[in-house]
């Protein structure tokens, strides 16, 4: 299927490892000019460069207000207004238990809402003046219903997709949906660590609480996200996309 992504600009937040890698590198197969970006420029440009295609780098501290609005501006005096944003920011190695501080609730919301929206708040103008585009919110199933995640987490992610859907029906032109993944286990990720520790016991939650018995790939989740970003799916917006492998309690 040809998806129409051929010669669009796609921007990647987060995009040097996991999900946010694979993003990347599906949208480099339908043959779209990628910016891959993460923290550290080197290792943004080497999975630009061992992504191949029309991919470029640019770095910056993505849960960081005048860093991302700098990423931005040097993103459209370069190569031009994105056609597709992808927020794919945040973190859940945080403190768990209810005893938490409101350090702790800063920082969540910090890392997985006030980053996300600083984002989109960097590249919509532009979008929403030439009239169309696509952003797509990386969000979590910790923010639809309870799981065994840190609460401060699971807040931020609700809050950030409540966030999304909201834009989506206040902007006109340009499509905001929101990927909702489950557990995805990939190199250097916290499921690999937590399935070192404790093999058996992760067997065991994922036969338990995943209907279809496995974790996700960072691949099965990012064709899901460059489909919805796509011009196939040019009538979708304010939609949350799960993609758990049937973990939440919930249709749609």
């Amino acid at each position: 299927m040809n998806l129409g992504l051929d010669g669009r600009l796609v921007f990647v937040a987060g995009s040097t490892r996991g999900i946010g890698r694979a993003i990347a590198a599906g949208f480099v197969a339908e043959g779209a000019r990628v910016v891959v970006s993460g923290r550290d420029l080197k290792a943004a440009q080497q999975v630009a460069k061992e992504l191949g295609g029309s991919t470029t780098a640019a770095a910056g501290d993505l849960t960081e207000e005048t860093s991302i609005a700098e990423v931005a501006r040097e993103i459209e005096g370069t190569l031009g207004i994105p056609d597709v944003v992808v927020a794919n920011v945040g973190s859940g190695s945080l403190p768990r238990g209810w005893d938490v501080g409101s350090a702790d609730w800063t920082s969540a919301f910090q890392l997985n809402l006030f980053g996300s929206m600083a984002l989109l708040r960097a590249f919509l103008p532009a979008m929403v003046k030439r009239g169309n585009g696509s952003a797509v919110v990386i969000g979590s199933i910790a923010g639809l219903e309870s799981v065994p995640a840190p609460v401060t987490y699971s807040a931020a992610k609700a809050a950030l997709m409540a966030a999304a859907q909201s834009l989506s029906r206040q902007i006109g032109g340009v499509r905001i949906n929101v990927g909702a993944p489950g557990n995805v286990l990939f190199p250097g990720g916290s499921w690999e660590r937590r399935q070192g520790e404790d093999p058996a016991g992760v067997r065991a939650y994922v036969e338990a609480e995943v209907p279809l018995g496995r974790f996700a790939t960072p691949e099965e989740v990012a064709d899901v996200v460059v489909f919805v970003a796509s011009e196939r799916a040019s009538f979708l917006t304010g939609a949350c996309l799960v993609v758990d492998g049937g973990q939440s309690h919930r249709f749609g």
